[in-house]
């Protein structure tokens, strides 16, 4: 028998396989969530299949996404990732990597763990909604609307309210699969 899926995955083998083993677990170490927030950030304006496909290309240009080496990047690295067509050679989306990875240091030192300030925002734990299709999910809520504020006051970029709650919705603080969705219960 054929498994549910979300109806936004479904016919791509690529967003299948990203739907069924990570789309809205729950992530609570450091390194995925800056990995998310990162590719969530190139992916503004633009369709999330485009990054997915990029993903590995990322991954060897941002040095593995080590937040500590590209909060050091210098404009060499900058004109190099330029002109690397493996990846969206965009400069303020570039530039906006090296900030957030500076900002999300400096949240570390504050709360401890990026994790401990960015899960604050929903109690600890993930909110379960009950989607029966997909495109009912919001694009954004208070609590995005809020986290971003917060993240934008501490200097981060590319962090607006729809970014932000799709950033919830991936690393799991949101739970957006739809209710007949095989993977709702079990993250």
């Amino acid at each position: 028998m054929e498994k549910h899926r979300c109806g936004w995955c479904v016919g791509d083998a690529l967003y299948e396989a990203y739907h069924d083993q990570e789309w809205g677990n729950p992530v609570y170490d450091d390194e995925t969530i800056f990995e998310f927030l990162i590719l969530e950030t190139f992916q503004a304006g633009l369709s999330w299949i485009t990054v997915l496909r990029k993903r590995k290309n990322f991954q060897d240009a941002l040095d593995q996404f080590d937040y500590k080496k590209i909060a050091k990047y210098k404009q060499d690295k900058v004109d190099s990732l330029l002109k690397d067509a493996g990846i969206i050679r965009n400069k303020l989306k570039i530039n906006a990597t090296i900030t957030n990875a500076q900002e999300f240091i400096k949240i570390q030192e504050e709360f401890g763990s990026f994790s401990k300030y960015i899960w604050s925002f929903v109690d600890g734990k993930p909110i379960k909604n009950k989607i029966k299709n997909y495109k009912d999910a919001p694009a954004n809520t208070a609590i995005s609307d809020a986290l971003s504020k917060d993240l934008k006051k501490r200097g981060f970029k590319f962090v607006g309210s729809t970014v932000m709650y799709a950033h919830m919705q991936a690393t799991g603080m949101v739970n957006d699969h739809e209710v007949g969705c095989f993977r709702y219960n079990e993250v």
